[in-house]
């Protein structure tokens, strides 16, 4: 008898009693924004993402506005980004204030292109976003060394590149900050809608926390 898979199922499966016992939980210290469980699990975020400081934010698209917010990036900025990416990734640099320019794809990742993106400096550009696509990382390294060469920042969209490395360094961690989703749909998903920003920059990690609530 053949076993038919279905192409999504958001369902809790045999995990079903451990999520009934982790609401439970959060629903017994009343603690519904915020408290202990969310800290926990950001210890274990930036321990599995080898990042200093990781920081629970409501979304993907929150974590990539605040990021460039907390970085000091709005009105009259420039960040470069892939156009092969949920409209979510440019939307955030919008909330931020700035202008989205979108730089070509290299035909083998799939991820913005290097030469692109150094085409696309303008003097308004202030970062790159790189997107890591369907967990393939883009050239990180390369990004890195135009980055620095021009003074400009990274924010890593690694909203579905969960786990991802990039020769060896996991995603998140190349630029001054890294963000991911918990969609439902994601790699790793939560019940509702979730996100996560990684730093190793204790000042700036401590900017995102201030903005995520409220300032």
């Amino acid at each position: 008898m053949k076993r038919q898979i279905p192409f999504l199922s958001l369902v809790p499966g045999p995990d079903a009693d451990a999520v009934r016992a982790a609401i439970d939980r959060v629903i017994e210290s009343g603690w519904f924004i915020l408290g202990p469980e969310l800290s926990a699990f950001e210890t274990e975020f930036a321990a599995s993402s080898g990042a200093r400081h990781a920081i629970g934010v409501g979304n993907g698209t929150d974590g990539l506005a605040l990021s460039l917010r907390a970085l000091g990036i709005g009105r009259g900025d420039e960040v470069i980004t892939a156009p092969l990416s949920a409209a979510f990734s440019a939307l955030a640099i919008e909330m931020a204030g700035a202008t989205p320019t979108f730089a070509d794809l290299d035909p083998d990742r799939l991820t913005i292109d290097p030469r692109a993106v150094e085409a696309a400096i303008t003097p308004q550009t202030a970062a790159i976003m790189p997107v890591h696509i369907y967990g393939q990382p883009a050239d990180m390294p390369r990004l890195v060394e135009i980055a620095r060469r021009h003074h400009l920042a990274i924010v890593e969209d690694a909203c579905q590149a969960h786990a991802a490395t990039c020769e060896g360094t996991p995603v998140g961690t190349f630029g001054e900050i890294g963000v991911f989703s918990f969609y439902p749909t994601k790699n790793l998903a939560a019940l509702g809608d979730a996100g996560c920003v990684i730093t190793n920059d204790a000042s700036l990690a401590d900017r995102v926390r201030r903005l995520r609530n409220g300032g």
